[in-house]
C-alpha cells in the first residue's frame, strides 16, 4: 500500500511518500516535497492545487492520503487557508484521504517509534511532521 502523509503549514501541503508491502517500508522518491497555493482566495488557484496534487498522487500511485489534523479553536489553531487546502484535498475523487489527530499520532508513534532520522533517508528537515503521520497510520492497521 502506498501512502502520502501530509502537514499542512501556511500556503504549503509539505508531503512524504511511504509505502509498505510485506512488512518492509520504504520511502519513494518524490519531484517534490511540498505543494503550494499562489492565491488562496482565488478560485482558480484552489483548483490549480488541487488538480496539482490529484495528479502527484495519481503520478506516484498512492491510494491513501493522511492529513495531520489541525485544531480549530484555541492558541494552535490553523489558519484558514489550511482548511481550503484540506478541503480541495478530501474533495479529490481518486484517492482515500484521512485524518489523523495528535492524540492518535502521539500514541502510535510511542508504541512503534520510526527507527530512522528523516535526514538520514533524503528528507528534508522540514518533512518530519508529514513523515511521522503517514508512518503512524501505516503502524495503527
Amino acid at each position: 500500500m502506498k501512502i502520502c502523509g501530509v502537514e499542512l503549514k501556511g500556503n504549503d501541503a509539505i508531503i512524504c511518500l511511504l509505502s509498505q508491502s510485506d512488512g518492509m517500508m520504504d520511502l519513494p522518491d518524490c519531484r517534490v516535497a511540498k505543494l503550494s497555493i499562489e492565491n488562496p482566495l482565488e478560485t482558480q488557484s484552489i483548483r490549480d492545487f488541487q488538480f496539482s496534487f490529484a495528479k502527484l498522487m495519481e503520478d506516484y500511485g498512492v491510494e491513501k492520503v493522511v492529513i495531520k489534523e489541525r485544531l480549530m479553536k484555541g492558541k494552535f489553531a490553523g489558519g484558514a487557508v489550511g482548511f481550503k487546502l484540506e478541503s480541495a484535498i478530501q474533495l479529490i475523487d481518486r484517492v482515500e484521504v484521512h485524518t489523523m489527530n495528535a492524540a492518535d499520532l502521539k500514541e502510535s508513534l510511542k508504541r512503534t517509534p520510526p527507527q530512522v532520522r528523516v535526514k538520514d533517508v533524503g528528507l528534508k528537515h522540514y518533512q518530519q511532521d508529514a513523515f511521522e503521520t503517514g508512518f503512524a497510520f501505516l503502524n495503527m492497521r
